[in-house]
């Protein structure tokens, strides 16, 4: 993974709260595609936990699924829990602004935790999966999903050709996403039961590059690096890239971007202890 800067994430999603909603075309299909996972779990959980809710998107649909259930949300930008709250005004569901790094919530709070199109904005896996299992009551269940690798491969490999077309492949500056394996495998350190992992295909569409990178911006994903700007350098390499995307990838007057979700869910053994 490339280095995220966290603050520069909060700040670029608590900007963009007010239209996220309006943009998130593709992280609506990824809540539905959840909703449909849990149906077959058959789970009747008394305290559930979303972390990264947002707008409270995913939220309003437990209410659905689960209206007896006590809902918690939790978002790194207080402005998208302020939304959050506007938007999913129901009885036993609160927001917190908090980190998914550490759960203001005391040990085995909950039955169930959750998140969608949020754990990929991490350095790494470890922390929060810890925190999840932590907070988790023997035998729950964590069910999420988050963007991986194949996530945006035209945008990124439109962006490297252009890179190397100047001379300046050391500039990289794209995010980097973690692969089902990686999942797999930090659910397995943090101690969960059977892990289990799936990636679909999310195809969206726009009517030219700047398009894809405007809607971006509006739902506050734009570049999580630490590194600086580079100016009118870095102006030259993105109109290289956007030419280079249009041409590679663009059909019937649209560009395509591809988004690869990860479905992944654990149980916290039975009989549990804290670590």
């Amino acid at each position: 993974m490339g280095l995220i800067d966290k603050k520069k994430v909060m700040r670029s999603f608590g900007r963009q709260a007010a239209e996220y909603d309006g943009h998130s075309a593709v992280q609506k299909r990824v809540v539905e595609h959840l909703v449909e996972l849990l149906h077959k779990e058959n789970l009747i959980p008394v305290r559930l936990l979303d972390i990264g809710a947002g707008t409270g998107m995913l939220l309003r649909r437990m209410k659905e699924l689960y209206p007896e259930a006590r809902r918690v949300g939790i978002d790194l930008a207080p402005e998208m829990c302020r939304m959050a709250q506007r938007n999913v005004q129901a009885k036993h569901t609160h927001f917190v602004s908090a980190d998914a790094e550490r759960l203001p919530f005391a040990d085995a709070a909950f039955d169930l935790v959750l998140s969608t199109s949020t754990l990929q904005w991490l350095n790494s896996l470890d922390l929060a999966f810890a925190e999840a299992f932590r907070v988790l009551a023997p035998g729950g269940l964590f069910c999420f999903a988050m963007f991986g690798g194949k996530t945006l491969f035209e945008l990124k490999d439109s962006y490297r050709l252009a890179l190397a077309a100047s001379g300046r492949t050391k500039a990289d500056r794209s995010h980097l996403f973690f692969s089902a394996k990686d999942v797999e495998e930090a659910l397995v350190r943090a101690g969960f039961l059977r892990p289990f992992s799936c990636s679909e295909m999310f195809l969206d569409s726009h009517e030219d590059v700047p398009a894809l990178l405007r809607s971006l911006k509006k739902i506050g994903a734009g570049n999580a690096s630490p590194l600086a700007s580079e100016g009118l350098a870095g102006r030259k390499v993105m109109l290289e890239m956007i030419d280079i995307y249009r041409r590679t990838h663009g059909k019937d007057g649209f560009i395509p971007a591809t988004y690869e979700v990860i479905f992944a869910m654990g149980r916290k053994p039975l009989g549990s202890v804290m670590k």
